[in-house]
């Protein structure tokens, strides 16, 4: 360790960071799903993704007392064994929030184009009303369809006015997405929450979506949801065992891509960002407020559209012009061997708000899209 300066251990495809943490500490960079027990030994701190996995076998008998995660979920931070070895911890949470609606609208775009159905007849029922969630109601409400809210924790908490039933989920929806974090036991586990107990109440036809973790939906259920017709359509974005992905769900799927939802640019930026603050914090870096200064812009920032044909379909269009998702539907099932390459090298997308929509004088669609987050021309 260099003396007074902090020696942190970084992910090397955390993006906007190459730089910005040298001046203050001695920085080792490492592909995330190769840290080992000799790269932390002596190391401070660590600022890590999804596929570093903390717990006793990494960690223990190191100098590591800090650990921050630029991504929202945490559940591969073993947090009983943080606490006992004064580890301290930080995620980012909502930092890919509106990376992961933008996901779930693209896809369901993509969907109704394939499958010929129209919004406003649709019911969509959401499971996990976190940050994602949210996000995903008040989209889907703006696109026309009737929104059902399920989440325990919070009704428990707010009350039932704004929720329902998993049962009522279950009869009344069309279309299924599950937000919720994975919890193997407890009053609110949700691994296996899709089971054949749950497939076999749902209606015939329903569209199921994951963006959330692999394991809160059991293959084999909907593997056999999707060969009977009880599921007509699913997008998966998680998957058991990542990244050696059950090869028959991936070519059945509609929609099938490698745990990017949340990789849209912004929200990588909001999340080393957020993880920089944290390091900031536990260090005293003086970097309380960094942010990435240069996200590349988009292809096409500017979007041109005409609202004189079916509103509907315009804003389709709209969305999936800004993420094309069966571009990376495609990828993955040509080559299913590459899920981590996929998701390593993911290309430059940007969410709605790095986008200008040029439209016709229609209200109505403006008001939408400047609902959802566009700029408008």
């Amino acid at each position: 360790m260099i003396r007074g300066k902090p020696h942190i251990v970084i992910d090397d495809k955390i993006p906007f960071l190459e730089g910005i943490l040298e001046p203050f500490a001695r920085i080792q960079y490492i592909a995330g799903n190769k840290i080992t027990r000799s790269h932390v030994m002596n190391a401070d701190a660590l600022l890590i993704r999804t596929r570093t996995k903390i717990g006793p076998e990494l960690l223990s008998g190191t100098s590591v007392k800090f650990v921050a995660t630029a991504t929202t979920g945490h559940d591969h931070i073993d947090k009983d064994f943080c606490l006992k070895n004064g580890i301290e911890w930080a995620n980012a949470p909502g930092c890919n929030a509106e990376s992961v609606n933008q996901y779930i609208l693209a896809a369901l775009s993509h969907l109704s184009m394939l499958h010929q159905f129209q919004f406003r007849k649709k019911t969509i029922g959401i499971i996990g009303v976190g940050n994602v969630g949210r996000k995903v109601a008040r989209s889907a409400k703006l696109l026309g369809m009737k929104v059902l809210l399920n989440d325990p924790p919070r009704e428990r908490v707010e009350g039932i006015s704004k929720f329902v039933s998993l049962q009522q989920i279950k009869e009344d929806a069309d279309i299924i997405s599950f937000h919720v974090p994975l919890t193997e036991d407890g009053q609110y586990k949700t691994k296996d929450l899709f089971n054949d107990e749950f497939l076999n109440s749902i209606q015939q036809g329903t569209i199921v979506l994951n963006s959330s973790r692999g394991e809160v939906c059991n293959e084999s259920s909907l593997l056999k949801g999707l060969k009977t017709g009880t599921i007509l359509s699913t997008a998966l974005d998680v998957w058991h065992h990542e990244p050696e992905i059950n090869p028959e769900l991936l070519k059945i799927s509609d929609i099938s891509t490698p745990h990017i939802a949340g990789y849209s640019a912004d929200g990588k930026a909001n999340g080393t960002a957020m993880s920089v603050h944290a390091l900031s914090r536990h260090f005293s870096l003086g970097l309380d407020n960094w942010y990435p200064s240069e996200i590349p812009l988009p292809e096409n920032k500017i979007i041109r559209s005409n609202f004189e044909e079916d509103p509907e379909s315009q804003i389709k269009s709209i969305i999936l012009s800004t993420y094309p998702i069966a571009v990376d539907t495609n990828l993955l099932k040509s080559n299913p061997d590459h899920f981590e390459i996929l998701r390593g090298s993911y290309r430059i997308r940007r969410e709605f708000k790095a986008h200008i929509a040029s439209c016709s004088d229609s209200q109505a669609g403006k008001n939408i899209l400047g609902s959802l987050g566009f700029k408008l021309s």
